[in-house]
């Protein structure tokens, strides 16, 4: 069988995604690979399609447990045998899980780190023909990514023990150069095919807003979005808890996840999100990565994140079925100090030592001034995003984000600049951000005087406000007339392009907001079925047979399948078939079903 027809027989696509075909065919050939292919691009294609394919196991190394039960559910559906193992299973489940892949029962297992070094499955994997091995959420084997999980160094020492190395494939969404070179130095990769498919996501829209007031803002924003699923991302487990009870005492069905919660609580919750019994689900970091839903229409990030990769890994969890969806981002300057309090106070990473410690500390917090830049850039954040992950944009103007739709004026700061770059030289190159805005305007707390920062020039200069003097603070770090150390403790210091401001007279022009375009205003709608009734038969349908099979409803269809449905009004089994998403073993398995429905509307309706 081609690798089209099993594309189309179980997954029910008629053709692949860009890169996909690529990677699948250098896989069949026998080379190890390196995928980087942004969230909802498709990445499992390419390890699930060549698995079905070889004659033996392709184990799947996953991170998550919740990633794990998705696929293999996703996978069953579409009539392809496959197991996880983790430790969500019982010893006796293992142990049975074990014996079936020892008769051939499963052509995918997905499998925790953690489990490679258990004797019982080391046991199995030594009498196994294993085809390959695929290592999903490859960044983890990094220090340098960011979301490093020791266990994953693990994974070389379980392929040395195999009697003949399998073929290795390794895929993530978030890679910068040096991480991808670590993955492959790491995971020792034979000459690998690395294919970086582009970190561009064109059905999503990003908007970074700075309101007064948090709380009103998220309100406003949900106001119209009472059928939409989403996620609403927080820095803390306090600003869960709070965020969670406002939204359900506004009515909203919201749902919350964090460490602190018992894995229980945190499991009943996740699946209430997953089978759409909750609307939203409000959540720190410890919730996602893997989560396979594919109708999250938006992602609210309350705080900012820590860094850049962690911000797009968790934006894309919006809009997997390529559908229109929204990433709004609400920043305030106390995200930047509780992330830098985050991350000189990390206890979840396990150091070699303390050199190490402070160097990946440093990394850290360099990458949290990246982070900032993004909520204070005027451009397209779109295209700095891209520019982070080494890519260049097709386009200055993406036309899909707030600052590319959006108005803008230049207004001249240079004398404002000179004064903010006379005072951090006459003060030495020794004061953060804070000290410096007291300097200028004049500020008498202690420090100001303990340092006799009082007494120098540029004291007292500036009638800005503080808001004013941050946002051209960052505005002339981001564009290299200021630097930021990346010290526990930061310091800003003149940049390379100072001398350009203070001794040849160069101006400088800052972006300002002149007026907001109607068109970024209003925040884009998804994809609109052709028929509404007919497309809440459907969703009542399909979560009829989920909760039958209690599975999640979008492991039976995506919203995009049910859509698609509506739009070609399907009569029998071949025409069911040129559905997107819908493949032989759906069509065989729901297929009357679902025409059942569309005829008996359509007699209703005519």
């Amino acid at each position: 069988m081609m690798t089209h027809e099993i594309l189309k027989q179980y997954f029910g696509y008629d053709s692949f995604r860009d890169g996909q075909e690529e990677l699948i065919s250098s896989t069949l050939n026998g080379q190890d690979c390196l995928g980087v292919m942004p969230t909802g691009a498709g990445k499992s294609i390419c390890f699930q399609v060549p698995a079905l394919l070889f004659s033996g196991i392709t184990l799947v190394i996953s991170p998550l447990i919740s990633l794990m039960k998705d696929q293999v559910n996703t996978l069953t559906q579409s009539g392809i045998k496959a197991a996880f193992i983790n430790s969500s299973l019982s010893d006796r489940q293992t142990h049975m899980a074990i014996e079936n892949a020892k008769n051939g029962q499963y052509k995918i297992i997905y499998v925790a780190p953690e489990r490679l070094e258990s004797p019982e499955f080391l046991s199995f994997a030594m009498q196994a023909q294993i085809s390959m091995l695929t290592v999903d959420e490859a960044h983890c084997v990094s220090q340098w990514g960011q979301d490093f999980r020791p266990s994953y160094l693990k994974i070389i020492e379980f392929l040395d023990k195999l009697p003949t190395r399998p073929i290795v494939s390794a895929y993530t969404a978030t890679a910068t150069q040096q991480v991808r070179e670590d993955i492959v130095r790491l995971l020792q990769l034979r000459s690998p095919k690395i294919l970086v498919t582009g970190f561009d996501r064109k059905n999503l829209y990003f908007k970074v807003e700075k309101p007064d007031n948090k709380e009103a803002a998220l309100l406003s924003y949900l106001s119209d979005k009472t059928n939409s699923s989403g996620i609403v991302y927080c820095a803390t487990r306090k600003a869960v808890e709070e965020v969670c009870q406002k939204l359900t005492q506004n009515g909203y069905a919201a749902s919350r996840y964090h460490a602190g919660l018992s894995d229980k609580e945190r499991h009943d919750n996740q699946e209430d999100f997953l089978h759409d019994r909750v609307q939203i689900m409000v959540a720190t970091n410890a919730f996602g990565m893997g989560i396979d839903k594919s109708n999250v229409s938006f992602v609210i990030h309350y705080n900012m994140p820590k860094n850049i990769e962690s911000y797009y890994q968790e934006a894309g969890r919006a809009g997997r079925d390529g559908e229109p969806a929204n990433c709004l981002l609400l920043y305030s300057g106390q995200d930047y100090r509780t992330q830098l309090f985050l991350i000189d106070n990390n206890n979840d990473v396990e150091y070699p030592d303390y050199e190490t410690e402070e160097t990946l500390k440093r990394q850290d917090r360099k990458r949290l001034m990246d982070m900032t830049s993004y909520c204070h850039t005027f451009d397209c954040l779109r295209g700095y995003i891209l520019r982070y992950f080494g890519e260049i944009p097709e386009e200055e103007n993406c036309g899909n984000c707030y600052n590319c739709l959006t108005i803008f004026e230049k207004t001249d700061i240079t004398i404002d600049a000179q004064k903010i770059l006379s005072c951090v030289i006459k003060s030495g190159e020794r004061y953060g951000v804070n000290t410096i805005i007291d300097t200028l305007r004049g500020s008498k707390n202690e420090k100001i005087i303990r340092f006799n920062l009082h007494k120098i020039s540029t004291y007292n200069i500036s009638t800005l406000s503080d808001k004013n003097l941050r946002d051209i603070i960052n505005h002339l770090v981001y564009h290299e007339f200021l630097y930021v150390t990346d010290d526990k403790f930061p310091i800003l210091k003149r940049g390379k392009r100072a001398a350009e401001v203070l001794r040849q007279g160069a101006a400088i022009n800052m972006t300002l907001v002149k007026e907001e375009n109607k068109k970024a205003a209003k925040k884009p709608l998804r994809n609109e079925p052709v028929n509404n009734d007919l497309f809440n038969k459907l969703k009542e349908l399909r979560m009829h047979i989920a909760n039958e099979q209690k599975v999640p409803a979008f492991v039976i269809f995506p919203d995009s399948a049910l859509v698609d449905m509506c739009a070609k009004l399907p009569s029998n089994n071949k025409e069911f078939l040129t559905v997107s998403g819908v493949g032989e073993a759906k069509l065989v398995k729901y297929g009357q079903q679902f025409l059942e429905a569309i005829a008996n509307f359509a007699d209703t309706k005519y």
